[in-house]
C-alpha cells in the first residue's frame, strides 16, 4: 500500500508514520521543513516540501497514493478565519488536488471537537448531528465537511483527547504536578475518553487498511472514561511511579493539591492569556472561546463501531499510557 501522511512531523503523525513504517506502507510525507524531517529519509519516507496552499506541491505528494492520511491542521489561531484558512480550506485543496492525480481514500484526522460535547453519561456513537462548540471545533467539522463534498472516497476519525510520547499539551499538567499541584475545571467531575498515540496510530493504520471504513466516521479512543480529577491523580501516580528516588509527587495522589478553578477565574485568567498572545502577534489555545470546551459536561465516545469495522481495540488503558508518557518524559529530558 502507498500512502500520504500529511503533518507527519507532529504528535499524532510522527506517531503514524511509526505504524506505517512497522506495516511495510510505502510512505511519502509532506513536510514543511525538511531539515526537521531528516530522519524520515533514512526510513525510506519520500518527503515533498510544501504545505496546504500549494495546489502543485499537493499534486506531487499525491499521486499514485492509494491512501492519504490528513493530519496536517492547527489547534491554536488568531482568528476563527485563521482556523478556517487552514482546517478547512488546506484541506478542500489537498482534497481537489489529490482528485487530478489519484483515486486515493481520504482519513481525515478530525477532532471530537467537531461533533461538540455530550451529557454526562452519553457517548458519541458517530451518527449524531454536530454540535461544535467552539471555533476550533467548527473549524475542524468545516474540514470534515470538504472532505465529504469531494470527489474521493473518504473516512473520518475524531480522536479525543490524545496523549503520549513527544506530547506537549499534556506536558504542562505533568511539569504543574511537579510542584504539588493540579487544576480542574468546574467541579472537576467532567467526563473523558482519552487514547494513547500509539494506539491512535494502530487505529489509523487499521482504517487504512480496511475497504469496508470507506464513508463511515469513528472514534478511536479507550473505552473507560474518567473524570477530569481522576485524569489529573493518575497522572500524579505515573509520575510517583517513574521516579527513580521514589520521593516528590511520588508518595501518592492524597500529597497532590487539586484546585477547582470556577467559570469566572477561567475567564479571566483565558483573557489575559489571549490579550499577551496577540501583543506577541501569535497564537493560544488558552482563550476565553475555549472555556466552554474545559466546561462542558463530557467528552466522551464510543469506540466499538471501529472495533467491529477494523478489529483495532485500544491496548492502553490510562495507567498503562500515563506510565508510558511519564517514562518517555523523563527519558528526553522533559521532566526532572
Amino acid at each position: 500500500m502507498r500512502a500520504l501522511v500529511t503533518g507527519a512531523t507532529g504528535f499524532v503523525g510522527s506517531h503514524l508514520l511509526d505504524a506505517l513504517v512497522e506495516a511495510g506502507t510505502e510512505l511519502t510525507a509532506l513536510v514543511r521543513t525538511p531539515r526537521a524531517a531528516t530522519g524520515l529519509l533514512a526510513r525510506g519516507i519520500r518527503l515533498v516540501e510544501g504545505d496546504l496552499d500549494d495546489p502543485g506541491t499537493l499534486r506531487s505528494a499525491a499521486a499514485g497514493q492509494d491512501v492519504i492520511y490528513h493530519c496536517a491542521g492547527v489547534i491554536a489561531a488568531r482568528s476563527s478565519a485563521e482556523f478556517m484558512q487552514v482546517n478547512r480550506d488546506g484541506t478542500a485543496r489537498l482534497v481537489e488536488a489529490a482528485a487530478d492525480v489519484s483515486r486515493a481514500r481520504v482519513i481525515f484526522v478530525s477532532s471530537l471537537a467537531g461533533v461538540g460535547p455530550c451529557a454526562r453519561g452519553g457517548r458519541r456513537q458517530g451518527d449524531e448531528p454536530p454540535e461544535p462548540v467552539s471555533a476550533y471545533g467548527r473549524s475542524k467539522l468545516a474540514g470534515e465537511q470538504a472532505v465529504r463534498a469531494g470527489p474521493l472516497p473518504w473516512t473520518i476519525v475524531r480522536p479525543p483527547a490524545v496523549y503520549g510520547p513527544r506530547d506537549t499539551a499534556f506536558l504542562r499538567t505533568f511539569r504543574m504536578l511537579g510542584y504539588g499541584v493540579g487544576a480542574v475545571f468546574g467541579d472537576g467531575a467532567q467526563e473523558l475518553s482519552l487514547v494513547y498515540a500509539g494506539d491512535l496510530a494502530r487505529a489509523l493504520a487499521a482504517v487504512g487498511r480496511c475497504d469496508t471504513a470507506a464513508g463511515r466516521v469513528f472514534y478511536p479512543c479507550h473505552p473507560e472514561v474518567v473524570t477530569s480529577t481522576a485524569l489529573i491523580e493518575s497522572i500524579a501516580l505515573a509520575m510517583r511511579a517513574t521516579r527513580a528516588d521514589g520521593g516528590g509527587v511520588g508518595r501518592g495522589a492524597a500529597r497532590i493539591r487539586v484546585v477547582k478553578v470556577s467559570r469566572w477565574l477561567a475567564a479571566g485568567v483565558l483573557g489575559v492569556t489571549a490579550a499577551a498572545a496577540r501583543l506577541r502577534g501569535s497564537a493560544t489555545i488558552l482563550n476565553p472561546d475555549k472555556a466552554v470546551e474545559l466546561f462542558a459536561p463530557a467528552w466522551t465516545a464510543d469506540p466499538d463501531p471501529l472495533t467491529a469495522a477494523t478489529g483495532w481495540r485500544a491496548e492502553h488503558d490510562l495507567t498503562s499510557g500515563l506510565a508510558k508518557t511519564a517514562a518517555w518524559y523523563r527519558e528526553a529530558g522533559w521532566l526532572p
